[in-house]
């Protein structure tokens, strides 16, 4: 039986965190096999939605998945708000705040948050296409050791500032770097 693989990607914008299209009202969907010719089992660690953006772990290991989604292994992401956040948003953002998911209302584990004073390096690549007079915005860093559906974007709108951009910079001691959006690298380990 041979070795499993493991892959590091940044997920450009516009992509789906999956393989197959199996939805017909998602027909013209752009998947992660369009980037990369990934080995048969390749299974994303986690998921980013369409709009999202960033580091996506990639195995043919269900184990290591399960690693590396546990609550063990941090989560981090720059994301662009809409508005001049402040800091008691950050600080009710970093204590946990009531989030509706599917199955119902969800407090979220306190978390680390802090604001940013500029753009971050990685977000001047592909900046998002929004005109000045649709008002300022303003940039947190968020580290999470969970992973709900959607959750940044909803703890970010539970707070009066919806996420405009979300890309996630690290899980664990995995780094985004300067990997260029769409490009992969073959990793001998992920955890």
């Amino acid at each position: 039986m041979s070795p499993h693989r493991h892959f590091i990607l940044h997920k450009p914008r516009g992509y789906l965190s999956q393989f197959i299209n199996n939805q017909t009202r998602r027909k013209n969907k752009k998947l992660l096999g369009d980037l990369y010719e990934f080995p048969d089992g390749t299974m994303p660690i986690g998921r980013l939605d369409e709009k999202s953006e960033g580091l996506l772990l990639l195995t043919t290991d269900g184990k290591v998945s399960e690693q590396v989604r546990s609550k063990e292994v941090e989560k981090e992401y720059y994301v662009q708000v809409d508005g001049l956040i402040n800091e008691e948003a950050v600080r009710e953002l970093a204590g946990g705040v009531e989030i509706v998911l599917p199955e119902g209302t969800y407090s979220t584990l306190p978390c680390q948050a802090r604001m940013l004073d500029e753009i971050p390096p990685v977000a001047q690549y592909s900046p998002l296409n929004r005109s000045e007079r649709h008002g300022p915005t303003s940039w947190i860093a968020i580290t999470l050791t969970e992973g709900k559906f959607r959750q940044v974007r909803k703890m970010t709108a539970s707070v009066g500032f919806p996420t405009l951009r979300l890309i996630r910079i690290r899980i664990g001691r995995i780094m985004l770097g300067e990997l260029p959006a769409g490009e992969v690298i073959e990793a001998s380990d992920l955890i």
